[in-house]
Parts: C-alpha cells; structure tokens; sequence
C-alpha cells in the first residue's frame, strides 16, 4: 500500500516536472543546505541551495530591506515584493558580490548589471523560467539529509547578455592598469574574452568563487530551438556603461567606458620629413648651394681674368721690379711700393711679427743657454701641478660622466630618489632552448593548445633548480661581519622591514607554482562535461599566464598563480617572445631577481654589489656546464660599469702601443741622415723621447692641477687629451727641429743663438695654434655636460702647459742635443764619437725637396687648382646633406666590448621583451589631494573629470606608436576610493572592544568589524572628506591585499605616497610602461612625449582651486638620465663649435696684425673639415653624442694644426704672386705639418682598429681617422688652393722694408766704390808709398765690400726667413 502512494507521487511529480515545473512566479531552489560536496579547496565556502520548486516568497521586514540592499532590481515596495531567495541566501549573495564589486564599483552601471544577473538567477519571483537544475545530490547537515542544486543551467537572452558585458569590458584596475575583465575571464584575458566565455568563467565552479557549476545559455531572439518547454530566456534591461543607474549612481568615467570619452581628435602625427618641390628638402637646399657656390667661383674665375687682361693693356715695363707667374702662369710685376701705400694693416702685422720673432728669439737663446736650470726648474713645476694627482678621482658612473648636476633629469632623479626608494636593481636572466621542438597539449579545459619547445616540465624543473641555486647565495660580508645572502638586499615589497627569503620579489615563471616541484608534479583526473581527463602543470599554466591574478586556477588542481611573496607575476615578466598573447608559444624564460637600490654611502650597496658578484659567478658557471640545457644571457645591475671598467683595463695596451708607434716614428722621422757613419749622431731619439715626455709631463701637470681643485678626471680624459696634446705637440716639435735642421749657423754665431733665431722664425706660428686651441677649450668648457666640460678644462689646460714646456724644457733638450751632435757625439753612447764632420749646409729631408719639386707644382697648376676647388665644393655640399641625416645617440651596447656577454643580453633583451621600461609621473607639493576637485583631477573613475591625470595618461595609451607609452598609469587615488567604498569590504571599524572604532582588516569577521568607513552616497561617487581622507590613507597604503579585499595598497603603493610631518602629500607618483624601447633614438622619443603629456598633466591640474602656481607633475625613467643629453645635444654641439672656432678667427687675426682675409680663410678650412667630418660619419655609420662632440671639438683643435701654420706661412710670404706664396708655403710648411701632424697621428690612430671596445674601435679609431684624413686633405691640398686664389696680398709693409734695406745697400755699397776712385787719382807719394797706397787702398776696398756682402747677404736670409714662414 505504501508503495502504491510513492508510485503516484512519483508520478505526479513528473506530471509536475513536465508541465508545471517552468511557470511564473516558482521557484526552483530556495534557502541554503551546506557546503557543496564536489568542490575543495574554495576560496570562499560552497554554500549550495536545497531543490525546492516552490512558489515565490513575499517578503516583508528585515527579509524585505535586506533584497532592497543586496537586489534592489528586484523591489516592487514592501507588501508587493516576492522572491526566491532566503535571508541567509542574500547574506551569501551580497558577500560573493562584494568581492566583484571591489574591482567593478569603479563603474556602477558595470557593477549594476553584475549583481542584476546573479539577482536573477537567485531570488528572482520567476526564478523557474529562467533556470533548470542539471544535477543534484543528497547532502547530510546536522543529521538531515536534503537534496541541493549543485548545477543548472541559466538561460539568458543575448542582448542583455552583451549589453551586461560591454558595461563591464573596458573597466580598469588601476594597480596594473589593466582590464578587471581579464581577472573574470579565465584563460581569455582581455582580448580574447567575450559574453558567453564571461559567463562561462562566473558559472565555473573550480574558479574558487562559484558555489555550484553554472551553465550559461545565452539565446538569439527568436531562437526557441533546444529550449525546455516554459523557459523564458531572461532578457532584462541592462544599463550601457554611459547610463546613470536607477538609484542615481552616474555614468562610469572614460577610463572604463569608451562610451563615455568626449569626442577628441586623434593626436597628431609626428612631423614628416622635411620636403621641398616633392623632394627631400635638405638635398635640395644643398644642390642649390652646390650651384651657388659653384656659380659664384666660375664667375670669380672669369672676372679675374678679365680684371688681369685689363692691366696687361696698361702695364707700365718701366716699373718692373722682378718677374713671376699669375695664377694662370703668365708673367706679372713686382712694383715699387711707396711708403703712402703702406696700409695700418700691413704695418700692424708687421710690428706683430718683429715683436714676436724678437721676444722669442731672446727667449729662446735664454732658454738654450742654460739648459740643465732650466730643465730643472721644468721638472720642478711638473712635480707640483702633478702632486695633485694624488687626490685625483676618476669618474666612472655614466650618469655623473653624461647627465650635469643642473640639469632636468638630474633633479627630477634627484627628487624621485630622495621622496622614494630608488628604481630597485635588476638581476635578470633571458633563457631559450633553441632546436627543441613544440608539442600540442589537447586540454580537457582549454582545448588543444600550441606548447613551444621551450615550455616542457623538464625545463621548467631545471629553472626552478637554477632560481633555487641562485636564491641559496651565501657569502662573508665584511661590512655586515656576518654571513649575508639574498634577503639581506632583496627587494620586498610586501615585508620590507624583516624579509623572509620567500618575501624576495623573485619574477619567473615557477613562482606560477609557488617555487614548489610538488606542485610542477602535481596532476588529478578530472571530469568536464562527461569528459574525463588528467590535468597537470599544463592546465595551471594555461590559466595562470592568461589569468595572473588569480589565487586560484579553475582546474581540480586548485592551486594558486600569486607567487610566493604574495603579488602577481605579470606573463610579460615571466615569458618572452610571443605573439598575440599566445603565451604558451613562447620562446623565452625570464627570471628577475630584484634587489634594494641602496644609496653607495650605504653599508648595504656594497653587500647588493658582492651579490650580484656571486650571482654572475654562478650563472657563468652554469652557462659553461655540459649539462646546461638553456641557451640564455643573462645582466646584474653592475654589468655595465663593470664590463666598461673592464674594456678599459684592457684596452690600455692598445693605447700604450699607439703611443710607442708614434714614439717610434717621431725619433726615426727627426732624424737627418746625411750619412750612414754618422746616423747615431744625426738621430734624434732623444729628442723625440723628450718631446713625448713634454706631451706627457703636460698631461700630467694637468690632470694634477684639477685634481688640486676638486674637478675629477674621466676614462675619455685619460683616452683623448693625451692623443689630442701628441697630435700638437709633435707637430710643434716637428716645425721646429725641422726648421733648426735646415737652417745654417752664421758666421760668428753662437749655438744658442742660432736656436733662439730658428725659435724666433717659428714660435709665433706655434703659439697662433696652441693660443687658438686652449682657448678654443676653455670655452668648450661651458658646455652643460660634465664630460665634455671636464675634457675641455684638462685639454685647454694640458695644451697650454704643453706649449710651455716646449719654450722651455724641449729648447733646452734641444740644446743639449745640437751640443752634442757639433761634438759628434753618438746618441745613447755619448762617450763614442765619430770622425765624419757634419755637412755645413742645411738639410732639407726627402719631404721638402720632394713638396718642392713635384707636388705643389702639380696641385698649383691652372687645371688641378680648378678641379680641386670644384671637388671640394662638391664634398662640402655633400656632407652638408649627409649632416642632416646623421643619427643622434648613442646606444648601450656600444659601450660594451666585442664579446662581452652584455652584447649578447641586449640582444635577447630587444629580442624577447614584450614591455618596456616603467615611467612614473611624479607630482610635487603645492596640489590638495584631499578636496573633492584635486581628487576628481587625479583620478579616472566614475565622477572624475574626463581630462584627469589619470585620464590623460589613458589617452595616451590609446596610441602607444605615438606616446610610447604602452599601459596606462595605475592610481592610489582611484584605488583608495575604491578601498573606501562600502560595497566592498576592505574599509570597516572595529564594532566593540579595545579597537572600537579602528581599522578593521578585511580579514576579521563581519561580526567583529560591522561598521563601514563610510556610508553608500547617493550618487554613487564617493568622496572622502579632508578628515576621512587623512585618517584612513595610512590605513589603506598599509593594508595588505588578500581575496577579501584585493584594493589593499601595500606593495603597491606604499612607497608612492609621501607625506611630511602635517600630513600634506608633498610627493606621489602613478606608474605607467612604455612600449618596447630599442635603441637610443626610441628613448629619446619616449622621453620626449612623456615630458609633453606631464606638462599637459600640470598645467591642467593649476587650474585646480589651491593649487600652487609652482605645482608640476613630471615623467621619470631611470633611462632618463642617460638620453636627455639628445634632446639638446646638437644645439649643445653647435655652441661648442661655435665656441672653439671664434678663438681660431681671431687669435688668427690678431697675431698675424689683424689680417681678416687669413682669419676668414683659416676659420672657413677649419668649418669645412668640421662639416666633412659629420659627414663621413653618416656614411660610416657613427652616431652624434656626447663622445662624437669631445671629438668634434678636438677636430677643431687638429685642424687647427693642419690649417693655421699654412694660413700664417702663406701670409707672411712675399713671393711676387699667389701661385708662388701658395707653393713656397705648401712645400716649406705642407711638409712640416704632413710629418708631424698626419703622419704622427695615422700610425697611432691605425693601432687602435684592434681594441676590443666598440667605443673605441668607433669614436676613437674611426672618427679620428676621419678627421686626420679631411684635415690633412683640407690642409695640404684644398687650403693651398684656396690661398692662391682668395689669399690676402702681400704685405706691402714687409716689401717697403725689403725695398728700404736693398736700397740701403746699394747706396754703400756706391760710396765705397766712390772712395776707392778717389783714392785711385790721388798720386802724391813716391812709387814706394804709392805701393803702400794702393795695397792699403787694396785691403780697403776688400773692408768695403763686406759690409755691402754681410748686408746683402742678411737682406737674403731674412727674406728667405720671411718667405718660408
């Protein structure tokens, strides 16, 4: 009997089930049975409702007020309000929503449609036709045993389900910037997430937060296909992102609606190359000038020809004085001058050089007469200016080398570091496995997924190994006198004051595993739609690089993907090279160990230092291990200054060679020769150590003076001044031995006067150069950059001493040595002597007779000159336009050694990173974040202005090819209010006790803590007032962020917050990231565009009510120290030219009596080697920085060398054409300065190809045999050229003075032919005395003619003296 009535309730509950079971206004579940007996491991407790098809409950009271505040969607008023859903059910509802809300209150509308759905599926009235339960289990609680829901399905209409999901699609956490979407959608992410898979996470119970699985059908309209029969797919009104929601909350801000954004342009786009007529328009403006200038010297040419043919017609023969050849080889006059043609001009140069040539010559013949005192007084001053070398310090940290003290990225640097702790310190390796092959992993959730090579259990196990290894570093610390090892100095965000090891941020892949191998071991089978499969590390991995955020993967493994010291690892910080977020296919490991950035006057630096130095001992050891399966690079923070201290070290050989090949040449090329008995006496070895020695006693002394006064030395000053002060100083020394060597002693003359005479010819020519250099770096040194400011102070300095040591220390080394050689004494054996006599003649060398003879006379000619001009014309145009082109900066890699491992980290680096560098931009004081209108201008969430801080910097992110900035900054105000708002829990107060009143943590329980921070505004837009805002930013900033309350700022924001002793925020920052940067021009660019947008930021947030008119927000990157420079260096680079070529024109001008012309033609030779020079430098691929300008500079000092001995030889010559001056000056001074300019540097600078620093090999080798080459090509064959056709005449008062003391001459030598006649007739004697007569008469006609001789002969030398130099 009693089974008949089960049989017929059974069947009247199928009756039921079929018919009944989906109507309007029944349930289908109500109240909470216990926990759900098919999840473990939950995030929060599984409470399951009974299967219960019921009708709706009218709910009444606290049962009322409580679906009021947990679905006000669902209220019709008190007495008309039904629902399926007990009390305790709302209670479980609003907790499992508070955890949403805490990342979607940002937009209410967003968390509106959230709740409105899973209100639906819970108490909706029609609960029963939206919802079909799938599966359900006998569960026993407090000995009942009841049925529960442990599946259905939720059947929704699609355009509600895409409108909800839209609202909510594009709604930020601003602690990473990126999307809250991501955290909801799984393996998705972001970008691949849409509604159904939305859905699809929220109804997945092995996501730690579902209570029971959740199958979501979104139906098309009109779809009925499948659908039971009573079901009505839920198509409720869901609120557009933009709406106000109906209990007055507005609209959500642009940050998280797109809808919401004001119309704006898109910004505009960088600047197109310069154009003109369709054309590049720098080519353009060169061929124009090319034709210009061309133009302009056919018809110089063509007018000077006419000009000339007009004269011939009325030269007057009787007025010829002499013969010579014009420019065009036809035969010109040398006039009388008259004294009334003499200009002031021409008497003031020649005064200028009488004075010069007298004061040196007494100087000189001083200095050789007491050479032992004087090379004694010499040693004397060395010593003292060199003590200071003693104190010296050498400056190696790049940013105090290329970043001044004053300038912007300095004092931002400054600022950032000193408000907060400086940018950590990066230890990172990039790890690959080249040749190993992929697989295909069939996921039982996932579907089948690409694995590269590189993600294999094996490889991962052997990563955490290394980590391991690495994390175990223990070493003696003498400065803690202990045992120290990587908690000591690692950087721990979220336990920085007593550190763990597991508190180390340690970034990899395995901490996706919490460093556990049991975990990498861990696998379960599992069932998903009547599949059952194994899942493993796969399955969590898959989930993990798309969901980082997670604590809890959706697989039965139930493990987190937080690492071990408690915050996410970002995929883009645990694997490399990748495409489209295909994660699994990537081809790299990244693995970071930050630590600390400790000030250097800290104990700690050098603890952080002697780790890292174990660090690369241990990674360079594994890397040399056969069982090694990665190929990878790997960096500490000290790499670079290490591996550059390194280079240096290593390539000092190299120099020292360079220097003992120029040594080596300059004592074989002083050298006379005349004869192989005499060759050890005519060498001059020690004369050219001497002269090295004088180079390097200047360095010296140099270096020592400003080591005296506090101005410290560079590894560029050390590499540079002492090649810079070779290069002139031998060709000093070459002028003025070779000089002495072709000059003859006079009769009666002494030695040390012959040399005060031979330095009388040449010193004011060396002084024209060496004056024109120091000055020229003197005032180099106003340059803002420290290095090339420091090298212009020891080079301005070092030249001058040099120049001074030679009139003293070499004229008495040179003294000694011509003592010796007139003793014929052998050098290095001076006890030997030989019996072959010195020629007494002058020894002019191969070079001079050769320039002589064969070269000027072919460069001179009419055709070559006229080719020359026009080629050079043309180099000039051309380089003019390659000018432009050249590429500024300089990037880092370049600094690194040909195979240092360094080179191969960058590579991997711009290879495999899929981020760049962060930037922060920082406020300062002077902005009220504490008022409603400082907040709103800072944040990005709803009620905040549409052109925020935060805001702006989103809308840069929206074109990262334009702003380079690739995620959008986070923002500790957006997160407090959010950590402020009562829709979550992370902001209550104790309820009673001790602590009533306080902070209460997430934590504690809701009994303990029921008080909220603050009240739900009506509006929706909470704002804190000042008391509020003051009491709880502390509480925020140190509250640690759980599952409960994930707003929490430690770690992330503590540090971003600084306040002073009242409470004023005087420093903050918010941090973005920009996109991948590769190269120097990329970093500048982005260095550029942040400081345009922070200037946008600030002079937006002025307008703030309060506001300080001082306030500034600012971009800073820990690379901005290092390409700030190319933002100003070609300005910088002009003025410093510009600088150094002012003091060559007018010392020019001024020592040769204010000849303009010579001035002019010097400064535009010296310009146009300069322009030549960037040039070749954009066709041999070396980049314009700061090293390229010391260089630059110090072409202009070279060319100095190569250009103003010429210019002033030329000046001073008073042969009858330009032709003539041009060849006399090309073969008595071009071979002075080819022997002791070109061919000094070329061998030493050759010697330098073979260092190993690329730094070198480029800036030093290439660049200044660049520079030798155009100067010794200007030098030698386009300003002889130039002179012989723009040259300034002759000096007309050096021609009067020939005239005068020719005349003069001539005049006695006819009075003593006069007084001889007299004698001749007088006839008064007898034969006897007539004999005396005329023998005296004899004798005194032969005294006669030697004054005219002597005088005759001294007019010769001095116009030989005066033509020659």
């Amino acid at each position: 009997m009693v089974r008949g009535e089960a049989l017929i309730i059974f069947l009247t509950c199928m009756v039921l089930s079929e018919t009944a079971y989906h109507e309007p206004g029944f349930c289908a579940f109500y109240e909470e049975c216990g926990r759900n007996p098919t999840i473990e491991g939950s995030l929060i407790p599984p409470i399951v409702p009974c299967l219960n098809y019921s009708s709706a409950r009218l709910l009444e009271g606290e049962h009322y007020r409580r679906l009021k505040t947990v679905c006000p969607i669902l209220d019709h008023g008190e007495g008309n309000t039904y629902a399926c859903c007990s009390v305790k059910q709302l209670s479980s509802l609003e907790q499992s929503l508070t955890l949403s809300k805490a990342v979607l209150n940002r937009c209410p509308s967003c968390a509106d449609n959230f709740a409105h759905l899973h209100c639906i599926n819970t108490c909706s009235p029609n609960q029963s036709q939206t919802v079909k339960v799938t599966k359900v289990m006998n569960v026993t609680t407090l000995g009942k045993t009841r049925e529960v829901v442990v599946g259905y399905k939720a059947y929704l209409a699609n355009n509600f389900a895409e409108a909800s999901f839209k609202s909510c699609q594009n709604v930020r956490i601003p602690a990473t910037g990126g999307f809250a979407i991501a955290t909801m959608c799984g393996r998705y992410g972001a970008k691949l997430c849409s509604p159904q898979k939305w859905y699809d996470f929220q109804g997945d119970s092995s996501n730690g937060l579902a209570p029971l699985d959740i199958d979501f059908n979104l139906i098309k309209e009109g779809d009925t296909a499948g659908l039971p029969e009573g079901v009505i797919p839920y198509n409720g009104q869901a609120l557009r992102c933009n709406e106000t929601t109906p209990s007055g909350n507005e609209a959500c801000s642009c940050q998280d609606c797109q809808e919401s954004c004001p119309k704006m342009p898109d910004p505009p786009q960088p600047p197109g190359p310069f154009r003109l007529m369709g054309s590049d328009g720098f080519l353009v403006i060169c061929i124009i000038l090319l034709c210009v200038l061309v133009f302009a010297f056919l018809l110089y040419i063509v007018v000077a020809y006419w000009t000339r043919s007009q004269r011939r017609k009325y030269k007057d023969t009787g007025e010829k004085k002499g013969k010579g050849k014009d420019q065009n080889s036809n035969e010109v006059i040398q006039p009388i001058v008259d004294p009334s043609e003499v200009t002031c001009a021409d008497k003031n140069s020649l005064a200028a050089q009488a004075f010069l040539s007298l004061l040196f010559r007494r100087w000189g013949t001083l200095m050789a007469t007491y050479p032992f005192l004087v090379l004694l007084l010499s040693a004397v001053v060395v010593a003292v200016f060199s003590a200071g070398l003693k104190s010296i310090e050498l400056t190696t940290d790049p940013v105090e080398l290329w970043s001044a003290p004053n300038s912007r990225a300095r004092q931002e640097r400054t600022f950032h570091d000193t408000n907060f702790e400086p940018f950590f310190r990066t230890n990172q390796l990039i790890l690959t496995a080249p040749g190993r092959k992929g697989h295909i992993y069939d996921s039982l959730l996932f579907g089948p997924q690409n694995f590269s090579g590189l993600i294999s259990k094996d490889l991962i196990i052997e990563l955490l190994e290394l980590q391991k290894r690495i994390q175990k570093i223990e070493f003696w610390s003498e400065d803690l006198n202990r045992t120290a090892s990587l908690k000591d100095v690692c950087y721990a965000p979220l336990n920085p004051t007593n550190p763990a090891l597991t508190d180390c941020a340690t970034n990899s892949l395995v901490q996706y595993f919490q460093n556990s191998l049991d975990n990498i071991n861990a696998k379960v089978n599992m069932t998903e739609l009547g599949v059952t499969k194994e899942v493993d590390w796969r399955d969590h991995l898959i989930y993990c690089l798309n969901s980082p955020l997670s604590f809890k993967d959706i697989t039965d493994l139930g493990m987190s993907c937080m690492a071990d010291y408690g915050a996410p690892v970002f995929s883009f910080l645990a694997v490399g090279g990748y495409d489209n977020d295909d994660f699994t296919n990537a081809e790299a490991f990244i693995l970071t160990f930050s630590l600390n950035n400790y000030a250097r006057t800290n104990v700690k630096f050098k603890v952080a230092m002697q780790w890292e130095t174990e660090f690369l001992k241990i990674v360079q050891d594994y890397q040399k291990d056969p069982a090694c399966k990665f190929s990878f690079a790997y960096m500490a923070e000290r790499s670079l200054e290490d591996e550059i201290n390194r280079t240096t070290a290593e390539d000092i050989p190299i120099f020292m060679i360079s220097y003992a090949v120029i040594f080596v040449y300059i004592a074989v090329a002083l050298g006379e020769y005349s004869s192989w008995k005499r060759i050890l006496v005519d060498s001059k070895f020690l004369v050219g150590l001497g002269g090295i020695l004088v180079v390097g006693c200047s360095v010296l002394a140099s270096m020592g003076f400003y080591s005296w006064i506090g101005i410290p030395s560079s590894l560029v000053i050390l590499q540079v001044v002492p090649f810079l002060v070779l290069a002139v100083g031998a060709d000093n020394i070459f002028i003025f031995v070779l000089e002495y060597q072709r000059d003859v002693r006079r009769h009666g003359e002494k030695r040390e006067e012959q040399i005060g005479r031979v330095l009388g010819n040449v010193a004011p020519s060396m002084l024209l150069c060496s004056l024109s250099e120091s000055v020229c770096f003197f005032l180099g040194a106003l340059s803002t950059m420290p290095a090339v400011k420091s090298f212009a102070l020891y080079a301005a300095l070092a030249v001058l001493m040099d120049f001074i040591l030679q009139m003293t220390a070499f004229v008495a080394l040179l003294s000694l040595d011509a003592r010796r050689q007139d003793n014929n004494r052998c050098e290095l054996l001076c006890c030997v002597t030989v019996s072959t006599k010195r020629q007494d003649k002058p020894n002019e060398g191969f070079l001079l007779p050769f320039m002589r003879k064969y070269y000027a006379p072919v460069l001179l000619h009419r055709y070559t000159r006229f080719i020359v001009m026009l080629v050079f014309i043309f180099m000039l145009c051309g380089s003019l336009f390659l000018m432009f082109n050249v590429t500024v900066g300089l990037d880092q890699e370049l600094a690194m050694p040909q195979g240092s491992y360094m080179l191969n980290y960058f590579k991997y680096l711009y290879k495999y990173f899929e981020v760049g560098v962060p930037v922060y931009f920082v406020t300062k004081r002077g902005f009220n974040f504490t008022s409603k209108e400082g907040i709103n201008a800072v944040c990005s969430s709803v009620g905040c202005d549409q052109f925020s801080m935060t805001q702006k910097i989103q809308y840069a992110a929206n074109f990262p090819h334009l702003s380079y900035v690739a995620i959008p900054a986070n923002s500790w105000v957006d997160d407090f209010i959010d950590w402020l708002n009562p829709g979550s829990r992370c902001c209550r107060l104790y309820g009673f006790g001790v602590n009533e009143g306080q902070f209460c943590p997430a934590s504690e329980s809701p009994f303990i803590c029921p008080r909220k921070c603050m009240s739900t505004p009506a509006n929706g837009v909470l704002r804190p007032t000042v008391e509020q805002f003051n009491r709880f930013l502390p509480d925020f900033l140190g509250n640690r962020p759980d599952l409960q309350c994930p707003k929490g700022g430690l770690g992330a924001y503590d540090t971003a917050v600084v306040r002073d002793e009242n409470g004023e925020i005087i420093a903050s920052r918010f941090m973005a990231y920009h996109t991948p940067l590769s190269n120097s021009q990329e970093f500048t660019a982005a260095l550029l565009k942040s400081r345009e947008l922070a200037h946008n930021i600030t002079m937006g947030m002025r307008q703030i009510p309060g506001t300080s008119p001082d306030f500034e927000v600012f971009p800073y990157t820990v690379t901005n120290v290092f390409y700030e420079q190319y933002l100003t260096i070609v300005p910088e680079g002009l003025f410093n030219i510009s600088l150094c070529l002012l003091p060559t024109f007018v010392v020019c001008c001024l020592l040769l009596g204010l000849d303009l012309r010579s001035g002019l033609l010097n400064l535009i030779t010296i310009v146009m080697i300069v322009i030549d020079t960037v040039g070749v430098m954009t066709l041999w691929s070396i980049d314009y920085n700061a090293v390229a300008l010391i260089n630059l500079v110090t072409a202009v000092g070279i060319s100095v060398e190569f250009v103003s001995h010429m210019t002033r030889s030329f000046a001073l010559s008073t042969k009858l054409t330009h032709v003539e001056r041009a060849k006399e000056a090309t073969a008595n001074m071009g071979s002075a300065v080819f022997a002791g300019v070109a061919m000094t540097n070329l061998p030493g600078i050759l010697v330098l190809a073979f260092a190993k620093a690329q730094l070198i090999q480029i800036f030093f080798f290439r660049l200044n045999l660049v520079i030798t080459l155009l100067g010794m090509a200007h030098g030698l064959i386009f300003l002889p050229v130039l002179l012989s056709y723009f040259g300034p005449g002759v000096n007309k008062a050096v021609l009067l003075q020939q005239q005068q003391e020719k005349a003069k001459a001539e005049l006695e030598l006819e009075m003593r032919n006069t007084m001889k006649h007299v004698y001749d007739n007088l006839n008064y004697e007898d034969n006897e005395m007539k004999q005396d007569a005329d023998t005296k008469s004899t004798h005194a006609e032969k005294d006669a003619d030697k004054p005219s001789q002597h005088l005759e002969n001294h007019y010769v030398e001095k116009e030989d003296k005066t033509d020659r130099f």
